[in-house]
């Protein structure tokens, strides 16, 4: 869009985008980590905390994800209404 204006879009925009790509690095590593965990067996008598864990703290990075993709598209469609010709 910003070859299309020959200017650069506004600064909000760049930075949304920016912290939807860090939300998208949270989820994955949260889901790596979940996998990872899983994958280990746990020993006999352990308490499972460490699973419940995983799953709440993937649970609130995919909640930060799905707002930070409504601001995305958002922030996409206002670049996007800029960019058109009047």
């Amino acid at each position: 869009m910003e070859r299309l204006r020959g200017t650069p879009v506004h600064g909000n925009i760049s930075t949304t985008l920016e912290h939807h790509m860090e939300a998208i690095h949270v989820t994955q590593a949260r889901r790596k980590d979940e996998i990872i965990n899983a994958a280990n067996p746990q020993r006999q008598g352990a308490p499972r905390y460490n699973n419940e864990k995983d799953v709440l703290a993937l649970a609130a990075a995919i909640r930060e994800l799905a707002a930070s993709t409504r601001k995305a598209r958002t922030a996409l469609w206002c670049a996007l209404q800029m960019t058109l010709p009047k």
